[in-house]
């Protein structure tokens, strides 16, 4: 590592590794951050978004550019096909085994990324919940295409009422993992989640939170989708449809894919595909920011929140990086 980087100070070294956890809705500004703060540091910056972990969605899911992933280290983006469902057990495994690795060559471990759930089972551990079948999975599959999301809830509450009454029968995606747990293992998901669980591991972290005004986000999220426009967002999708994928698959209902392949297939306009990928981005902004607001990252006096949205390099000022590189450093 070179010598012009900042080297952590030998106190984080004590008793428990450091991990940074750098949360925040879409658009906040969290992966310029992370590089400025990696490269500052010496750190890794390890993906916590579940839809940039596939490797056919660079462009929609605005993963790190090549030009940036060459700067600093990144692990876990665009790691997976399409094909592969990700899941919160198997991303906190692989971001422990990349912590790890990080730890023992003295490198920060950076998790950077907007899905809640996956700073959770990090922070607060995870249930444990056997490997599901594949004949499970493709039953539970097959069964939402033939029932569609209503029905299959409905076919789910007659056998596991506890965890269908947590699921709305409109989110075919967690009904089908619900009913396919069911179908595996003859217990219900929130039965499952009330026993075995895997404990929070042995890290020490401290947290930044990107907590931008609404607005700024869904103007920044408006001008960030034309740009993917620009950039051959339309081609991505095109080239993720010929596989011929079950669209349950979360890679599938990532934003913007939906609303582009329905303008590929001519049952829409770009334009209607457009306003409808955005305001579906909104939503999504908003319901992220709600979890954030609603569940702690780090304990008391660990967290550092950032109340404006960071659109770039040069938002950046080197009072505000030193400033969180001193909150960073001080972690005792």
């Amino acid at each position: 590592m070179s010598e012009a980087l900042i080297r952590l100070d030998e106190g984080l070294q004590a008793e428990l590794p450091l991990a940074l956890f750098l949360a925040g809705p879409t658009c906040s500004g969290k992966s310029a951050l992370a590089l400025a703060l990696a490269e500052r540091l010496g750190g890794i910056v390890i993906n916590a978004d579940s839809m940039q972990i596939y490797r056919e969605l660079r462009i929609l899911t605005a993963r790190p550019s090549e030009a940036d992933e060459a700067r600093v280290p990144h692990a876990l983006y665009g790691v997976r096909p399409a094909a592969q469902p990700g899941h919160v057990a198997w991303w906190r495994e692989a971001a422990l085994a990349e912590m790890a690795q990080a730890h023992a060559r003295g490198l920060l471990p950076i998790l950077c990324g907007g899905t809640g759930l996956y700073f959770a089972a990090l922070r607060y551990g995870l249930s444990e919940i056997p490997p599901i079948d594949a004949g499970a999975r493709t039953e539970a599959r097959g069964s939402l295409v033939m029932l569609g999301p209503a029905g299959l809830h409905a076919e789910l509450a007659a056998k596991d009422p506890e965890t269908a009454a947590l699921i709305a029968p409109t989110d075919g995606q967690r009904i089908a993992r619900a009913y396919e747990v069911w179908l595996s293992t003859g217990r219900g998901l929130a039965s499952w989640r009330r026993g075995t669980v895997l404990p929070p591991p042995p890290w020490r972290f401290r947290a930044i939170r990107l907590d931008p005004p609404r607005a700024d986000l869904q103007a920044s999220a408006e001008r960030r989708f034309d740009a993917m426009l620009a950039a051959g967002a339309e081609a991505e999708v095109g080239a993720l449809l010929q596989q011929g994928l079950d669209d349950a698959l979360p890679a599938m209902r990532a934003h913007g894919v939906p609303e582009l392949g329905a303008y590929l297939r001519g049952e829409m306009t770009l334009a209607a595909a457009r306003t409808q990928a955005i305001a579906n981005t909104h939503h999504y902004i908003k319901r992220q920011t709600t979890w954030f607001r609603h569940h702690e990252l780090a304990e008391d006096g660990h967290l550092h929140m950032i109340h404006a949205q960071i659109a770039g390099p040069a938002q950046l000022s080197e009072s505000r990086i030193a400033d969180l590189t001193r909150f960073i450093r001080d972690a005792g």
